[in-house]
């Protein structure tokens, strides 16, 4: 049997599975609208990975290569699938320990309405700092903000984007980072010159998104009645121990990642205590859970494995709290990760038969200026966001590309770096089929594209740092 010669792909056959992908979503979120996450957005990727299989077979490319490429790609996000896993089964087991419901509580006596989104989104940076983690931020101090914010009758589109404003400053900012290691491992500059070169675009991005957060609190919830939140109050009260004790379990998870303790281990390690302090602090409530009535031992049994495996309601006498006290555990994770896989089949097969690869070269032919190279970078990593659907190959893929580019047009690598930081990292979250953008959605239960215009920070950055290249305002010179 004679064998195809495999050849270059042209700009037409690389881009065209993309055109595809970006019409048929189109097409489906518009019917679909919010639940175009429960199974059709992935039956698109699929159908495009198709679309781009058949091209890359057409060139010469063998099934076994293709497959090959998407299983590597499928390999990168098993990680970031075993964080959803945990990450599910620590919300349910916070749930039903109290601990999640005892941060709605305090904080609701804490948090006004007019302050509460500049506040969440400066808690949010403290945590992230620390940690180094916008994924753990989300899921610890992210889980109760979003609880207090419709507590106070707030927009969840609002709270969820001043919350992954304030976890992705973090991300791209604290030393623990992983994100904020790897820009400059690959654009060949060091950990400090790169976060301080960083700095000059991350703060004056933060305070705007900061200044747009205070306006809107001052001018959209500053009438709103405090009943509601007495209401909300008393009903947590009523079926929950609450003490400043379980906060202990947060604080403990936070301190093992700021210990550089891998996520994995202390997602774990947070979700056990949770189960311990259910059991010690909410017996009553494990057993009712479980609707076991007529055995101590099997009623918490089930009341706990159901917690982390499967979806839980507690009842009170408040509506709004009934659907604020709602976990979906391990099996609440699973359409998010379907999207991620489907996700990853798609950028395997766009990734390995070299689509990717031809059209950021196309765009590379245009580059003439300092501010067009900046400009093509963040496009780039936009666009591996967009395609690829991991945040890393934002990062990884366009760094080793650009990264002669940079030295022959006389660019310190902190540019490179600083560019990778502002065009990768934080618009990773506004993608619904990319892992971040997944699970974010997932773990805070608010669509991606509800909280997309309103996640300022990762709006304003890849714009201040294109802003900076053609005003020529910090782009450091090679010696």
């Amino acid at each position: 049997m004679k064998e195809n010669k495999l050849r270059t792909p042209t700009f037409f056959e690389s881009i065209f599975p993309i055109l595809f992908l970006i019409i048929f979503l189109s097409i489906n979120v518009f019917i679909f609208k919010d639940s175009s996450l429960d199974g059709s957005n992935q039956i698109v990727l699929i159908v495009s990975a198709s679309v781009a299989s058949a091209i890359a077979l057409n060139i010469g490319f063998k099934w076994s290569e293709l497959q090959k490429g998407i299983v590597n790609s499928i390999s990168s996000a098993i990680p970031s699938i075993l964080i959803l896993f945990l990450v599910g089964s620590l919300a349910g087991s916070w749930m039903l320990s109290g601990i999640v419901p005892a941060m709605i509580y305090y904080g609701i006596q804490l948090l006004n309405p007019k302050i509460f989104l500049i506040a969440s989104c400066l808690i949010c940076i403290i945590v992230s700092v620390a940690t180094g983690s916008s994924w753990t931020t989300s899921a610890t101090i992210g889980i109760a903000l979003i609880g207090i914010g419709k507590a106070l009758g707030i927009s969840e589109g609002l709270i969820a984007g001043s919350i992954l404003s304030g976890a992705y400053f973090g991300d791209k900012m604290s030393p623990l980072s992983d994100t904020t290691n790897l820009s400059p491992a690959v654009a060949g500059s060091d950990l400090f010159s790169h976060i301080r070169y960083l700095s000059y675009t991350a703060f004056p991005s933060m305070l705007i998104c900061l200044v747009l957060f205070l306006f809107l609190g001052l001018s959209n919830y500053s009438n709103i009645s405090q009943t509601n939140s007495i209401l909300i109050s008393n009903a947590i009260s009523e079926k929950f121990y609450l003490s400043p004790i379980l906060f202990f379990v947060p604080l403990f998870v936070i301190f093992l990642i700021y210990k550089k303790t891998k996520a994995l281990p202390s997602l774990f390690c947070g979700t056990l205590l949770g189960v311990i302090f259910a059991l010690i602090f909410q017996p009553d409530l494990v057993k009712e859970v479980s609707g076991i009535n007529d055995s101590n031992f099997k009623s918490l049994f089930v009341g706990i494995m159901k917690s982390l495996y499967g979806t839980i309601s507690i009842s009170t006498s408040n509506e709004i709290v009934n659907e604020l006290l709602t976990s979906g555990g391990m099996f609440g994770m699973l359409s998010t990760i379907w999207l991620i896989f489907s996700a990853m089949i798609f950028g395997g097969v766009m990734e390995v038969s070299g689509f990717l690869k031809k059209i950021v070269n196309t765009i590379l032919t245009s580059v003439k200026s300092t501010g067009s190279l900046v400009s093509s970078t963040v496009g780039t990593c936009v666009f591996f966001n967009l395609t690829a659907s991991d945040q890393y190959l934002s990062i990884v893929v366009p760094g080793r590309m650009f990264s002669e580019t940079y030295r022959k047009n006389g660019l310190d690598p902190v540019n490179l770096s600083r560019t990778l930081e502002d065009g990768g990292t934080v618009t990773s979250v506004l993608v619904p089929w990319n892992t971040c953008g997944a699970y974010h959605a997932s773990v805070l239960n608010v669509s991606t594209l509800t909280y997309l215009p309103y996640c300022f920070f990762s709006i304003i950055s890849p714009i201040m740092t294109i802003l900076f290249a053609y005003l020529k305002i910090k782009i450091k010179k090679l010696k």
